[in-house]
């Protein structure tokens, strides 16, 4: 095996294609908050969290009017989108679903908690927040130990106040 690569490595955005420009930039940016940094007419649009140049990339250059894969078939399984803190989480699920989007599955990993629904184009999204590592569950040998138990909700909303 070869050697680790640096821990300060980390992935920067991901680029989606997608069927309708509108659409995507309606879910990404109207329902989840992501900032609109710079668009290419109809075709492309880069939007970000915070001021970074971009997390997400749309375009519509191999796909516009297309259709989702099919089930079965290899690509993208899911993006993940980390939150800061629980409360932001919160108001992720709450946005979610005051736009009326539904979940697929809520999950509590023991490491995160995590909300997995589909975008407009349905693409896979998961929405989580990392637990301290202090409070990731490990083995008595030391070894990390994920679960995946079901998330409580209200408990989750409740972070809103």
């Amino acid at each position: 095996m070869s050697k680790p690569i640096s821990p300060g490595v980390d992935i920067g955005h991901v680029h989606l294609k997608v069927a309708d420009l509108e659409r995507a930039l309606a879910f990404y940016s109207g329902v989840l908050g992501f900032e609109l940094t710079q668009r290419l007419g109809r075709q492309a649009a880069f939007l970000s969290a915070g001021g970074y140049h971009h997390h997400i990339g749309l375009n519509t250059w191999e796909s516009q009017g297309g259709s989702a894969p099919p089930r079965g078939s290899t690509g993208l399984y899911h993006l993940a989108i980390r939150y800061p803190d629980r409360r932001s989480l919160a108001d992720a699920l709450s946005r979610l679903r005051e736009a009326g989007v539904p979940l697929e599955g809520a999950a509590d990993h023991g490491v995160s908690e995590a909300l997995y629904l589909r975008d407009p184009d349905g693409n896979g999204v998961e929405l989580y927040w990392d637990r301290p590592q202090e409070q990731w569950p490990r083995s008595p040998s030391g070894e990390l130990v994920m679960v995946t138990d079901p998330l409580d909700l209200r408990s989750l909303l409740a972070e809103l106040g």
